[in-house]
């Protein structure tokens, strides 16, 4: 990147307070974080932190740096992205923040497949829960956040790119598997969820509202917080449960879970990528919304096993 060594090193010792832990992020030695920390302070003629009881703080002079360190990795970002854009190209970093189900399963290959065009573009990627990626979004975390639903939010812009199903999975001796059951049987099962705030959960309690069945009325039981452990507690016999189609094909394609068809069921829903709200966004991530708009579906790996629920909007 286009900055000052030195600078570098400061930066990640200041936001870890922690020499080794810089040392792992710069795949340096420690007493080479030392060296160039030392070689700083002895430029600026202060000291930058304040060591004593096995602990190091910013020192007044390496809190007045700070702001000035991280500005200069943002010009150098922003230099180095501009000078790839007057080549026809982008670069630069590009902080994505996605659900755990697209995280996992889906944006491996999205990013893969964008990176043969723009292979100058550093990602990162942060993972949580749709409610989570938007307030990462929100606070800057991320750039571009794709998660699970058509959120409706004023102060970001959200739009669909492709669009999943979600399938029932059951233990692969269960009665239901490669069967069609009525819905009336699923007030039976012990049916596990996603945590509140799962794109997942919202769309199969609205399903399961709008064919008739209550909340209620439903066995519950336990409630996970990812896609994993999910398919894991079904594997055990623990219950069946909802899940992407992406998810599960491995499991599927092993004979270790079945998919089973509730009649009356409606489970479709949208991936949708967020951003800031305003002007349509640039440099690498509206290249990144191009690609998903124009080649997700197409990118995406097919389930295996039987033919999900036939999905009607």
């Amino acid at each position: 990147m286009l900055e000052n060594f030195r600078i570098r090193v400061f930066r990640a010792v200041a936001h870890h307070l922690n020499f080794s832990r810089a040392a792992e992020e710069l795949l340096l030695t420690q007493p080479a974080v030392t060296q160039q920390i030392k070689a700083l302070e002895e430029d600026l003629g202060s000291p930058l932190f304040d060591r004593g009881g096995g602990r190091i703080s910013l020192s007044a002079a390496g809190k007045a740096l700070l702001p000035f360190a991280d500005e200069m990795k943002t010009l150098g970002e922003q230099a180095y992205a501009a000078v790839a854009a007057a080549n026809g190209q982008q670069a630069g970093e590009l902080a994505v923040g996605a659900s755990q189900t697209i995280a996992q399963y889906l944006l491996p290959n999205l990013i893969a497949n964008f990176l043969k065009a723009e292979p100058r573009v550093h990602f990162t990627v942060r993972s949580g829960n749709s409610d989570e990626m938007l307030e990462s979004l929100l606070a800057r975390e991320v750039q571009i956040a794709l998660i699970e639903g058509p959120e409706q939010r004023k102060d970001l812009h959200i739009e669909p790119f492709m669009e999943d199903h979600l399938v029932l999975v059951v233990p692969a001796s269960h009665e239901w598997a490669d069967q069609e059951v009525p819905l009336e049987s699923f007030r039976k099962e012990l049916l596990l969820m996603r945590e509140f705030g799962s794109g997942s959960r919202r769309v199969v309690e609205q399903a399961l509202t709008q064919a008739g069945l209550k909340m209620k009325d439903l066995r519950f039981g336990m409630e996970i917080d990812s896609t994993e452990g999910l398919l894991s507690s079904v594997e055990a016999g623990l219950g069946v449960t909802f899940v992407s189609r992406w998810a599960v094909r491995n499991q599927l394609a092993l004979g270790t879970l079945k998919i089973a068809r509730i009649r009356s069921l409606k489970l479709a829903r949208r991936f949708s990528m967020a951003y800031a709200a305003g002007p349509e966004p640039g440099g690498s991530i509206g290249a990144f919304r191009a690609m998903l708009l124009a080649h997700a579906a197409e990118l995406t790996p097919r389930a295996s096993g039987r033919r999900p629920v036939s999905i009607q909007r």
